[in-house]
């Protein structure tokens, strides 16, 4: 019987909600707002994730947080262009 911690792994939700941080910039202004939105709800979840010691995603979480926030703000710009 093994009795080590299993390896850490990265969670789902911090993994989407970076992708669609990404994404978020590249889209038009409602589907860019969307996906900043869907980046930050996954982001939050992520960080939650994360305080388990079997998962890892705490600072992509984070990072996801803040550029669904830019997101956000790039989507505004848009429409007002």
């Amino acid at each position: 019987m093994e009795t080590g911690q299993a390896k850490a792994h990265f969670s789902l939700p911090s993994l989407i909600a970076i992708v669609a941080a990404i994404a978020s910039y590249f889209s038009s202004a409602g589907v860019g707002f969307l996906l900043a939105v869907i980046a930050i709800g996954f982001g939050v979840l992520g960080v939650i994730l994360s305080m388990a010691p079997s998962v890892r995603g705490g600072f992509i979480s984070i990072l996801s947080l803040i550029a669904g926030a830019i997101g956000i703000f790039v989507a505004l710009i848009k429409v007002i262009l």
